[in-house]
């Protein structure tokens, strides 16, 4: 209570001063302009406001609806299910068949990004550790799941250690098959996954520190090696950290909300796959692909959301089995739309014609900078999930798969779609 009144004094000394300098100013001014005479002061008539705030009864969403649904008739789209929600009124907009699961591709990243933010907060992080070995002159890594590990962070892990003749990796914080239900490992020389190991250099990508390009086979001894280059280590190998061994050094990964997104910017399968796997460990299951879609489904329900129609078998949605219905992803994006907890996930999300997977669609469509969204794209599937700001000022969520469809000219439909909200 001290602190408040001193402030209130300060401010009442300031004030005080203000105004005194101000009449001081009008006595002089009195003095030296007193004789001149002037016409009376310009009045300006009150303009009209420009715009007038939207309200249930200037927003059309009728008319948006019918628009939509039109829209959503191109044969560009093939089968699509999704919904569009009004965020002020909760409205629901538009839907078809938004209850229907179909493959979501990459937009189960927003159900990765969801339950990550809400069971581990927005500024979580991972620290990884390098310990005493079992025998002299051995060092172990103990990797915990950070794909993003960076050369300044071997740098700085060389530093805090010195000289070493071996360096070890211990991988025990993940288990299970490296490759989930519907990957095909060809699809990690295409730079789209790598084995999952949790412990990666720039999320294994060689030669380069983003987009997709071809993904080492041998992630977690690739941060073995990198670090045994900088210590002077002769060998490295995997295995496990003796337990309460000596802590020489550690390095920590970025803040959750900094990963997600990176993982949602490129789309990012092994980020996902980390975030997801991160999440499982946190709630004491296994660091598996079965644990950790699971661990996605139990904190969204958790959390008051229906995921009826789900089946999930991993976190990026690179796998063709995914199926989810355009209800959930939109159940989501509606709560991130309008509380706090889950309002980080919408910062994540690619601009329309300026960033991440966004950046060169949109060309001269309204929806461009408007429209925030997550991508998704497999063969027949173009997915498209996010929100955006109407020119009445109103801000809509919405949920769009499209199953069956040429890829090009479903983004084309998806996009003039997005693009109709932001009109209304």
């Amino acid at each position: 209570m001290i602190g408040k009144k001193l402030w209130w004094s300060l401010a009442a000394v300031v004030t005080a001063v203000a105004v005194s300098g101000v009449a001081g100013f009008a006595v002089v001014a009195d003095r030296h302009y007193g004789d001149l005479t002037h016409a009376p002061a310009y009045v300006a008539e009150e303009p009209s406001p420009l715009l007038e705030p939207a309200t249930a009864e200037t927003v059309d969403n009728a008319a948006l609806g019918a628009r939509l649904t039109a829209l959503a008739g191109n044969p560009a789209l093939g089968t699509v299910h999704g919904r569009v929600t009004d965020t002020v009124t909760g409205e629901t907009v538009w839907e078809q068949a938004a209850g229907e699961a179909l493959q979501p591709a990459s937009a189960t990243k927003i159900l990765t990004g969801a339950a990550a933010i809400l069971e581990l907060g927005p500024d979580d992080t991972l620290v990884t550790e390098v310990v005493e070995g079992p025998q002299p002159g051995t060092v172990v890594i103990r990797a915990v799941g950070d794909v993003w590990l960076t050369s300044g962070q071997m740098d700085s892990l060389a530093e805090q250690i010195g000289e070493a003749d071996q360096v070890i990796i211990d991988t025990s914080a993940w288990d299970g098959d490296p490759f989930m239900p519907g990957w095909d490992p060809a699809d990690v020389d295409a730079g789209y996954i790598a084995p999952l190991e949790p412990a990666m250099l720039y999320g294994a990508r060689l030669g380069e520190t983003e987009g997709d390009v071809p993904r080492s086979h041998t992630p977690a001894l690739d941060v073995a090696q990198a670090l045994a280059d900088r210590v002077g280590a002769a060998t490295v190998g995997i295995g496990p950290a003796p337990a309460d061994a000596t802590v020489l050094a550690s390095v920590e990964s970025p803040l959750l909300t900094e990963r997600l997104e990176a993982m949602m910017m490129d789309s990012d399968n092994i980020m996902a796959e980390a975030i997801g796997h991160e999440l499982a460990v946190h709630r004491g299951l296994p660091g598996s692909a079965a644990a950790a879609t699971q661990a996605t489904l139990d904190v969204l329900t958790e959390h008051g959301f229906d995921v009826t129609g789900v089946f999930l078998a991993d976190n990026s949605g690179l796998s063709v089995h995914n199926l989810i219905p355009p209800r959930l992803l939109d159940d989501v994006l509606l709560d991130a739309a309008t509380s706090p907890r889950l309002r980080p996930l919408l910062a994540t999300l690619p601009v329309a014609g300026g960033s991440g997977t966004l950046v060169q669609r949109y060309g001269d469509l309204p929806g461009r900078g408007w429209v925030r969204a997550k991508t998704g794209t497999l063969t027949g599937t173009s997915a498209l999930a996010g929100v955006v700001t109407a020119e009445s000022g109103r801000v809509y969520s919405f949920a769009l798969l499209v199953n069956g469809a040429e890829i090009l000219g479903a983004r084309a439909a998806l996009d003039e779609f997005t693009s109709a909200i932001r009109e209304s």
